[in-house]
C-alpha cells in the first residue's frame, strides 16, 4: 500500500464514480479500477459495492476512508512543515560562543537574525574556543565561533574578522605612556589571561614563546570584565581584543597597540567536517558571513552556503 493508492481510492470514494475520478486524476478508468482492486487485495477487503449503477463504500471502505483521510492530512502537514523549514520559517541550532567573542560582535547580529527569522531558535553555549572544538567533534553543538587557526582537516571554516590583541595595563604602569612596546618588553610582567581552554590563552602564550620567553601567568579568568578589573587593580597586564578595549575605563586602564610581532585575533565560524547542516544552521552562516562581508568578500568564502 502506498500514498498514491490511498489518494486514488479517496477520489473514487468522493466522486462515487470510477469514470469521474479517472477524469479528475487524468487516468483511464481501467487503470484506476486496477489500482483500487490492488488495494482491496492487499487489505483483503472489499472497499466498494459495485452491484448497483452508482458505487458506494462498504463498511470496510468507510473505515479505510476515515484512516486514509487522516494519513493524507498528516502528509499534507508534513509538506507544510518541511516548507517552513526550507524557507527558514522554523528551525533551531546550537551555537558555541566564547564570552569575549559574544560580547565583542554578536548581540546585534543575533538580534538582526531573530528579527528576520523570528521562529528560529538559537541555543547558546558559552565556552572557550578549545572546548567548543571538542563539543563540535562530540556532536553536542552544531556550530561554533572561535579564534583561528583550527585543524582544517577536522573542521569546515568560514572566516569572519581579522583583528589584533592590544596590551592593557594599569593607567599608572610605567609602560602606560610608551608608544613603542613589543612582547619582549613584557617578559618580566605578570600576565592575566583567559583560562586554559580558551583560544586566546593559547594565542598569547604561543606568541610569547615564539619571542623567547614563557609568560608568567598569575591569574586566569573566563570573563573579560574580570580580567580588566584585575588590570585596573594593578594585579598584572593582559592582552585583549581591540573591540573589548573600547569598553574599558580609560582613566584606570591604558590600551596600547603592540609593535611587531603583533598577536592576531582572527575569528571564524566552524563546524565538523562531513556534518549535516540544517537549513537553520546554513541560514545563520550566510547571515553572519554577509554581516562581515566587507572584510571577507564572498569570492573567498564557501560557495555552497
Amino acid at each position: 500500500m502506498d500514498v498514491r493508492q490511498l489518494s486514488y481510492f479517496l477520489e473514487v470514494a468522493e466522486q462515487a464514480s470510477f469514470s469521474k475520478a479517472g477524469h479528475n486524476l487524468h487516468l483511464s478508468q481501467p487503470t484506476l479500477s486496477k489500482m483500487v482492486k490492488s488495494l482491496e487485495e492487499e487489505l483483503d477487503v472489499l472497499l466498494f459495492d459495485r452491484s448497483t449503477r452508482r458505487i458506494h463504500l462498504t463498511d470496510a471502505g468507510e473505515v479505510v476512508q476515515a484512516h486514509a483521510q487522516i494519513i493524507m492530512k498528516a502528509l499534507e502537514n508534513l509538506r507544510f512543515a518541511l516548507t517552513d523549514v526550507k524557507e527558514m520559517k522554523k528551525g533551531k541550532f546550537t551555537l558555541g560562543l566564547p564570552p569575549v567573542i559574544g560580547a565583542s560582535f554578536f548581540p546585534k547580529i543575533i538580534a538582526g537574525f531573530h528579527k528576520q527569522y523570528p521562529q528560529i531558535t538559537i541555543q547558546l553555549v558559552e565556552e572557550g574556543g578549545k572546548l567548543i572544538e571538542q563539543s563540535l567533534l562530540e556532536g553536542s553543538i552544531d556550530l561554533g565561533v572561535t579564534v583561528l587557526p583550527v585543524d582544517e582537516e577536522l573542521f569546515e571554516v568560514v572566516p569572519l574578522v581579522q583583528r589584533e590583541l592590544m596590551l592593557v595595563l594599569n593607567a599608572k604602569h610605567p609602560l602606560a605612556e610608551s608608544s613603542q612596546i613589543s612582547l619582549l618588553d613584557l617578559q618580566k610582567e605578570s600576565f592575566i589571561l583567559f583560562r586554559k581552554g580558551f583560544a586566546l590563552h593559547d594565542r598569547v602564550r604561543e606568541a610569547c614563546v615564539r619571542n623567547g620567553f614563557e609568560p608568567n601567568v598569575t591569574y586566569e579568568s573566563t570573563q573579560w570584565d574580570m580580567i580588566s578589573e584585575m588590570v585596573a587593580a594593578d594585579l598584572g597586564i593582559s592582552l585583549l581584543p581591540e573591540t573589548i578595549c573600547k569598553k574599558l575605563d580609560a582613566s584606570q586602564i591604558s590600551a596600547i597597540r603592540m609593535n611587531e610581532p603583533k598577536v592576531h585575533w582572527n575569528l571564524a565560524i566552524i563546524w565538523r567536517k562531513h556534518q549535516y547542516l540544517s537549513h537553520a544552521s546554513r541560514g545563520w552562516i550566510r547571515f553572519v558571513r554577509d554581516s562581515f562581508e566587507p572584510e571577507y568578500p564572498k569570492s573567498q568564502l564557501n560557495p555552497d552556503l
